[in-house]
């Protein structure tokens, strides 16, 4: 059946059972609470983590963090020791979803980090030259699901990839 951990911040790194030559690292992020939280719109520090996932065996390692409105110095430092980026590619616009007519609420309240505009993902990502950027958790108005869109020929520029259903990350 299901097994659930609880996951601390700020505590040493834990491991799963069924991975043992992997060590994980909690991490908050600035962001909205999940929909489904009591602190939606009062977001409280743990309510949305990014996990640092090192492999003992190889010593590579991976930044996960699919729900990231913010970028403070703690997530920084984490990403510079990552092999691999695996970050929020939710929307291209900050006013992505009024723009396409399908809801009200900003990027930045919804807890995400437009990938455009100043301080965007894309600027962010520029300080990143050695490691593989892969943009996960991607909205469906997201213009860089179209392989041919002018703004997926930009991220394949910059070297940043989008994730898809079965894609396999090798470190």
């Amino acid at each position: 059946g299901l097994q659930c951990q609880p996951i601390a911040l700020e505590r040493e790194p834990f491991g799963i059972g069924a991975c043992a030559h992997l060590r994980f690292h909690a991490i908050p992020l600035v962001s909205n609470a999940p929909p489904y939280s009591p602190n939606r719109g009062d977001p409280q520090p743990g309510d949305t983590i990014g996990l640092f996932v090192e492999d003992r065996r190889s010593g590579a390692s991976l930044f996960y963090a699919p729900g990231l409105g913010q970028i403070d110095d703690q997530v920084l430092a984490w990403m510079q020791r990552a092999d691999c980026l695996l970050l929020d590619g939710t929307l291209w616009r900050d006013d992505e979803m009024r723009i396409c007519e399908v809801g009200q609420s900003l990027g930045s309240e919804m807890g995400h980090l437009a990938q455009s505009g100043p301080g965007g993902m894309l600027e962010v990502l520029e300080g990143f030259p050695r490691q593989r950027k892969v943009l996960i958790h991607i909205n469906n108005t997201n213009p860089i699901l179209d392989e041919d869109s002018a703004e997926r020929a930009l991220l394949e520029r910059r070297g940043i990839e989008v994730a898809y259903d079965g894609m396999d990350i090798v470190l």
